[in-house]
């Protein structure tokens, strides 16, 4: 009877937990640079302050948690802390979720960005995301707000590897032609830096 007792509890409380964790691709952009997996990596997390913590075990970068009367909040990721008007947050799926981190129940496939930003009056900075064009060898980028709507900027460029940089537009095909082996990202005027693509 113990056994069973002892299997049933591992059956209720130890597999609900596995699961619930999610295979997604995590990012984390700093401050100054890409501190975690600029092509997305993948890790099994059941949050997005789970999914940073995966990337943190992953990059052997420290973060922070304080608690705060609203819950847990991460305020450091490597050499950056937040300040009055910048710190650390967090988009799954190109969104701004409206809870905290801990909050956030991620499912496979999604995809977490955790970045350092500065705020303003409308939020946080937009996002970029760059993908393959339908045009074979060519890429797109797009600028993503806090609610994962397109936003404008300004001094959209394509960069391959260190070797060459476009001037472009958002969701405008770019044509680089034969880069073997350098990855494609975007950067524009106060935007958090794209993912890099093959």
């Amino acid at each position: 009877m113990a056994k069973r007792l002892i299997l049933l509890s591992f059956v209720l409380f130890v597999l609900p937990a596995s699961a619930l964790a999610a295979t997604v691709k995590v990012r984390v952009e700093g401050q100054t640079q890409t501190l975690f997996a600029p092509t997305e990596a993948t890790v099994t997390a059941t949050s997005a302050q789970d999914a940073l913590e995966q990337a943190s075990l992953a990059g052997e970068f420290y973060y922070h948690v304080t608690t705060t009367g609203f819950g847990p909040y991460v305020d450091q990721v490597g050499r950056y802390g937040g300040t009055s008007d910048s710190g650390w947050v967090f988009k799954v799926d190109d969104v701004s979720p409206p809870v905290g981190a801990d909050k956030v129940t991620l499912k496979d496939g999604d995809r977490v960005l955790w970045y350092y930003a500065t705020f303003g009056p409308t939020g946080g900075p937009p996002t970029l995301v760059v993908k393959a064009s339908t045009k074979k060898g060519c890429y797109v980028a797009q600028a993503l707000d806090d609610a994962g709507k397109q936003a404008s900027v300004t001094g959209l460029q394509f960069h391959l590897g260190s070797k060459k940089t476009i001037n472009a537009q958002p969701n405008a095909d770019v044509c680089p032609g034969p880069h073997p082996g350098l990855l494609v990202r975007a950067t524009a005027t106060n935007a958090v830096r794209s993912n890099a693509v093959k």
